[in-house]
C-alpha cells in the first residue's frame, strides 16, 4: 500500500436504526431498564430519606392494590386512561399531532353533565343513557373536527390548534359551572344529583366501576381490530407513512384526516361521559387533570398497539397511585415520589434507543485502521 494513500476516517461508534426487533428482545430491554431504575430509585431513596427501599416498594405496590377499594380505584383510573390513550392512537399513527384530548374529554364530560342536571331526573334510565352517549360523543366529536378541518382544507398547525382548544373547552365549562350554580369559587361545581343519583352509571354486581371496566375493554377490542383489520386502519396507516403515496393509490387524504379525528373525538367524549356520569358525579376544569396529555405518552410507549397501551397505562396508574401511598406513609414530601416516578419513566422511555437502534462500535487493529 502506498505511503501516500489516506485512510477513510470512519467513526469509532456507529448507530444504525433496527429494521426488525422481536418482542421477547424489546421486553427483556424494557425489563432491564425498570431493574436499572428501581435500584438506582433505591440508592436515592437512601439518599434522600434514608428509608428502606425495599419498604418504599412495599408501600407503592399498597398504594395500587393494598385494599379491595384501592384495587377498583387502579383500575378506574387504568380503564380512564387506556380511554382516552385508544382516542388518540389513530390520529397519533396517521402522524395527526392531536394534543387536544384533554379539551375533547372535557366537552364530553360537560355534555354528560347537562344530560344529568336538565334530564337526570325525568327521563328514565333506558332513554337517558343512550342520550347522554350520544351528546357525550357528538361534543367530543365536534371539538375534534374543527381542527381536522383546518387542518385538511387550510393546512393548519395541529399541534398548536389542538392545544389551544383545550383552554376554550375550560372557558366554557367554567362559563357552565357559573351559569348552573353560580358558586363562590368558578372552577367547582357540587356533585350533581346526589341524592336522587339521576344520570349516575349504573352499579354492576354492587361494583360503582365495572361498568366504566367493562365499556373500555370492548373499546380497546374495537379499536385493536379498527386499526389492525379494516380499510380505514389501513388508509390511517398509508396516509401516517406518506401522503403523497396515499393520494398516489387514490386515498381521500382530507376524508381520512376528517374522519380519524372524529373517531378521535368521539371516544374522548366517551371518556368525559365515563369520568362525569360513572366516576365523579360533577364537572370541573380539573375534571380530566392531565390524562390528555399522559395519553400521549402511553399510546407512544405502546408503539400505538391498543393491546400494549394495557400495561403501559397500567404502568403509568401504578406508579401514580404508588407515589401517592408514599408521600402519605412516610410523611415525605410529594416532590420526592414524583422523583422516583420520573426516574423509573425516564428508563423506561430512554430504553426504546435500544430498542429501535444499534450501537456499533469499531475496534482498532495493531496498525491503527479501524477494523
Amino acid at each position: 500500500m502506498s505511503k501516500n494513500t489516506k485512510h477513510t476516517k470512519e467513526p469509532r461508534i456507529q448507530i444504525t436504526k433496527q429494521t426488525e426487533v422481536s418482542w421477547r428482545k424489546s421486553l427483556l430491554v424494557r425489563a432491564i431498564a425498570i431493574v436499572v431504575a428501581l435500584i438506582i430509585c433505591a440508592f436515592v431513596i437512601v439518599l434522600l430519606t434514608k428509608y428502606n427501599p425495599f419498604e418504599v416498594y412495599g408501600a407503592m405496590f399498597k398504594g395500587a392494590f393494598g385494599t379491595t377499594r384501592k384495587v377498583w380505584n387502579t383500575f378506574q383510573k387504568l380503564a380512564i386512561l387506556l380511554c382516552i390513550s385508544l382516542a388518540v392512537t389513530p390520529a397519533f399513527k396517521m402522524k395527526f399531532w392531536n394534543i387536544g384530548a384533554e379539551g375533547q374529554t372535557l366537552v364530553g364530560g360537560l355534555a354528560a353533565a347537562a344530560c344529568m342536571i336538565y334530564w337526570g331526573n325525568t327521563l328514565p334510565p333506558y332513554i337517558l343513557f343512550p342520550l347522554m352517549a350520544i351528546f357525550c360523543i357528538v361534543a367530543g366529536m365536534i371539538w375534534g373536527i374543527i381542527p381536522a378541518v383546518f387542518k385538511a382544507i387550510f393546512n393548519t398547525n395541529e399541534t398548536l390548534f389542538t392545544l389551544m382548544m383545550n383552554y376554550v373547552a375550560m372557558q366554557i365549562v367554567s362559563f357552565c359551572i357559573v351559569f348552573w350554580e353560580n358558586p363562590k369559587d368558578s372552577n367547582t361545581v357540587g356533585v350533581i344529583n346526589r341524592d336522587t343519583m339521576g344520570g349516575w352509571l349504573p352499579y354492576l354486581f354492587e361494583q360503582k366501576y365495572l361498568l366504566n371496566i367493562l365499556i373500555v375493554a370492548l373499546i380497546t377490542i374495537g379499536m385493536y381490530i379498527y386499526l389492525s383489520y379494516t380499510k380505514h386502519g389501513y388508509e390511517i396507516s398509508v396516509v401516517g407513512e406518506s401522503e403523497n403515496t396515499a393520494r398516489y393509490i387514490g386515498i381521500n387524504v382530507k376524508k381520512v384526516i376528517i374522519r380519524t379525528m372524529a373517531i378521535s373525538g368521539a371516544l374522548c367524549g366517551i371518556a368525559g361521559m365515563l369520568l362525569v356520569s360513572g366516576t365523579d358525579h360533577t364537572i370541573n376544569t380539573n375534571t380530566v387533570s392531565g390524562m390528555g396529555f399522559t395519553a400521549i405518552m402511553v399510546s407512544w410507549l405502546a408503539k400505538f398497539n391498543p393491546i400494549y397501551m394495557i400495561l403501559t397505562s397500567f404502568l403509568i396508574v401504578f406508579l401514580e397511585q404508588g407515589a401517592g401511598e408514599i408521600a402519605t406513609t412516610f410523611q415525605l414530601n410529594e416532590s420526592v415520589a414524583d422523583i422516583l416516578t420520573g426516574i423509573i419513566l425516564f428508563f423506561i422511555i430512554g430504553c426504546e434507543f435500544f430498542i429501535q437502534y444499534k450501537v456499533h462500535i469499531r475496534a482498532k487493529n495493531k496498525e491503527g485502521i479501524k477494523a
